[in-house]
């Protein structure tokens, strides 16, 4: 593994430049994304895109941990939006663990190359947390089916081309076993999209409108009524490949934030507890996050533990831009479509770290009931 970072980052020192499009100030969504692409499509043709992904889907094979470790590189270089670099982490595996042979072979390959965007259709207005209480429906007709209903807070629907989607076939409480996934074109008829306008200002979520989509009947991933095994799948991607990413793109921004501090003299006491807590909470999370990537890789099983790995996430995400709003004094509260407004959107983002992927209250009650055994509520 040390041979191969080696190589990579040789290979980003030389071509880094040619990577970064001409963005001035702080980009715009489509500005990263387009960066976002440009740099999938490079790494994709240099084969560093490739490692870490079966051949069945053009990749050259190989353990998760060298898509880990490009991911890595990616992060601390600025080089791409994890967000968007985040969601192959998070989708793909999925797909091609559940979709059919053809389905794979077809879809899978633009989205490593950068050519396509997918996004993910769990949240509800009703079910955020308590997913297994959805109710957009899925149902039968000739040739395949027809979904109606809404989803909410689904990252880039507005830039994406497929979409996984959880929907009920079951009858109305059944719970998890009335869930079916499906692979949807995002341009289907009757498929509309309204933007998410939040607190920094981005466009990042979605609600979805769906009224009457069809979707043929080999768009389903898994088996009907198997929604559910599909979105514990991915769970283990987004806890660990995906948060290894977020780490690293944490730990380069700590950097950037120490640099600062010492550019203006010698920290007092009270500035260095703050960095040595942003320090800290970070390592906790990355050395628990290190952990979880080396027990993907072995292919074992990951499950409720993987809420640690939440909890920690968020917990190094808030302490880290805490810090930047206490020691960058007024940094935050720049233009947000400037260079330095980039603390400013990162700040405002972190705030939601403890709700997206969900909530830090849930997170705490799986790992008390699930891991301690300490039973339910009162």
């Amino acid at each position: 593994m040390q041979g191969f970072r080696r190589e990579l980052i040789a290979w980003l020192d030389k071509h880094e430049a040619e990577l970064r499009l001409p963005i001035e100030g702080h980009p715009t969504l489509d500005e990263e994304l387009a960066q976002f692409r440009h740099v999938k499509s490079a790494l994709f043709d240099a084969d560093w895109g490739r490692y870490g992904w079966p051949s069945s889907v053009g990749g050259l094979d190989g353990s998760s941990m060298l898509r880990a470790i490009v991911g890595e590189e990616i992060a601390t270089r600025d080089l791409a939006e994890p967000g968007l670099w985040s969601m192959i982490e998070v989708l793909a595996p999925t797909v091609v663990a559940f979709g059919s042979p053809e389905l794979v072979a077809a879809m899978v390959p633009p989205l490593l190359r950068g050519d396509e965007t997918w996004c993910q259709g769990f949240s509800e207005p009703g079910s955020g947390s308590d997913l297994a209480s959805l109710s957009c429906r899925a149902t039968a007709v000739d040739g395949g089916w027809l979904i109606n209903g809404q989803k909410v807070w689904t990252s880039f629907a507005q830039l994406a081309q497929r979409c996984i989607l959880l929907t009920r076939t079951g009858e109305p409480g059944s719970a998890h076993r009335g869930i079916t996934a499906f692979f949807v074109d995002m341009d289907s008829p009757g498929l509309t999209y309204r933007p998410i306008e939040i607190q920094n200002g981005r466009l990042e979520f979605c609600e979805v409108f769906y009224d009457d989509v069809f979707v043929p009947a080999d768009r389903v991933l898994g088996g009907i009524g198997q929604g559910w095994q599909v979105a514990m799948d991915i769970l283990p991607y987004e806890r660990s490949t995906a948060f290894w990413h977020r780490g690293a793109f944490l730990h380069h921004r700590l950097d950037e934030l120490v640099e600062r501090v010492a550019d203006a003299g010698e920290p007092d006491a009270d500035d260095a507890h703050l960095l040595g807590q942003a320090f800290q909470t970070l390592m906790s999370f990355r050395f628990r996050s290190r952990s979880t990537q080396h027990r993907l890789a072995a292919g074992e099983p990951l499950g409720a533990e993987t809420s640690i790995d939440k909890i920690l996430i968020a917990a190094a995400d808030q302490t880290l831009y805490n810090a930047v709003r206490d020691l960058l004094p007024g940094v935050i509260e720049f233009d947000a479509d400037t260079e330095a407004g980039r603390w400013r959107w990162e700040y405002l983002y972190s705030k939601a770290a403890t709700i997206y992927g969900g909530t830090a209250e849930i997170q705490r009650n799986i790992v008390a009931r699930r891991l301690l055994d300490l039973g339910a509520e009162p």
